[in-house]
């Protein structure tokens, strides 16, 4: 739509990357949005958006209306068009992606991400207009239990479109490059996730959740049957131990599956629900557990795993392909709930074993997962698309 319509037009900037020396205008969207107020995309979305910006580049994130205030114009520099959506369990993602390519087709951005292979078959509509577009197709998300057929098979055709359509296709995760290399033939891009690396104990920031400092064992993830928090509280009340289990997460529409997990949980005093908790509440949550148990089972690489390593956290991680990949000998693996039991019991005795692993996380961060060295091999891919242009 042209800026008659009541969109604005971004072409009248003119800024200089000081690492490329060549300005260019970028767009990201198939995300909630920015400030991130949900999960890793969003957090994704801002890190590299923000990140770029301060690289002299032009940076439009599209948000949702009901995640972002339709009056939020711009958030560190970044650009923010926030456009309505369908909040809907199956609708919410699609709708909101179409009206956002319709919005970008007029922008004439020099290169798009894509956040998330569902919003794959929206493409051609930019490329047939000669906007080289990007896709992060994220994990294997047909796999997720909380898919009925045919949302599996909307995946399923949103990995194909990937292929069809992207001008480059990226995976996060050298499983999931292996997966579209053997299943479709295609040599994607592969860029991680990333984290900062720090560790600061502050017992004020957490305890208005009833947690104090490296006195919890700390679980975040979405609460969807696949990230397997039944396992964890299971395996967490098998135990003696006087630390608490503070699970981070919530999830829009599950309800059934969150009321189980609290009947799960019974009277057990140690274990904390704290719903979703994001920013400086979610970093002090981090930073200030005792031990971090990652239970994931589907998807590439997951962004609260290596924020708990780079806050420096001993990890304890559900042994799956694209978990080990991500931790390598930076973690301990276990692969049941008894497993995990034993090794919560062990390390509730012994702290020493517990630093040695915290350093193993934030050097492996450090060496592999900095945010720094992860924008700049997506600044480069966007250069490399700008060129197509």
């Amino acid at each position: 739509m042209p800026s008659g319509f009541g969109f604005p037009n971004f072409r009248d900037t003119i800024l200089f990357s000081p690492s490329l020396g060549h300005f260019m205008r970028i767009a990201i969207l198939g995300t909630r949005g920015i400030p991130a107020n949900y999960g890793g995309f969003e957090t994704f979305a801002e890190q590299l958006a923000t990140r770029l910006v301060s690289r002299g580049h032009q940076v439009t994130v599209y948000c949702r209306s009901h995640h972002v205030p339709k009056e939020m114009k711009e958030y560190r520099g970044v650009r923010l068009v926030v456009l309505p959506t369908l909040k809907h369990k199956y609708l919410d993602t699609v709708v909101h992606s179409y009206l956002s390519v319709m919005h970008a087709i007029f922008q004439r951005f020099d290169a798009v991400l894509i956040c998330n292979a569902a919003n794959a078959i929206f493409i051609p509509k930019l490329t047939w207009t000669g906007t080289p577009v990007a896709i992060n197709v994220d994990g294997l998300e047909r796999k997720r239990k909380k898919w009925n057929k045919l949302g599996q098979m909307y995946y399923a055709l949103g990995e194909r479109a990937s292929v069809w359509f992207a001008t480059e296709v990226v995976t996060d995760a050298k499983a999931i490059y292996d997966y579209y290399l053997a299943e479709y033939g295609v040599d994607s891009t592969m860029i991680a996730y990333g984290a900062d690396v720090e560790r600061k104990l502050d017992a004020e920031a957490i305890k208005e959740f009833g947690a104090q400092p490296e006195d919890y064992f700390l679980y975040v993830s979405r609460l969807e049957p696949e990230n397997n928090a039944a396992m964890v509280i299971e395996a967490f009340r098998r135990t003696e131990t006087k630390r608490k289990l503070v699970i981070v997460g919530d999830a829009p529409y599950a309800e059934d599956y969150k009321k189980h997990l609290r009947e799960l949980a019974g009277d057990d005093p140690r274990i904390i629900f704290t719903g979703f908790v994001f920013g400086s509440g979610y970093k002090s949550l981090q930073q200030n557990a005792y031990v971090y148990i990652h239970a994931t089972e589907v998807g590439g690489t997951h962004p609260a795993l290596i924020e708990a390593m780079g806050y420096g956290n001993c990890v304890l991680a559900y042994s799956t392909v694209e978990n080990i990949e991500v931790v390598g000998d930076a973690a301990l693996p276990y692969e049941t709930a008894e497993e995990l039991s034993r090794l919560i019991g062990e390390l509730d005795a012994d702290s020493s074993r517990v630093a040695e692993y915290r350093a193993k996380a934030q050097q492996r961060v450090e060496a592999e997962y900095s945010w720094d060295s992860i924008t700049d091999r997506y600044e480069a891919l966007f250069e490399k698309l700008a060129a197509r242009k």
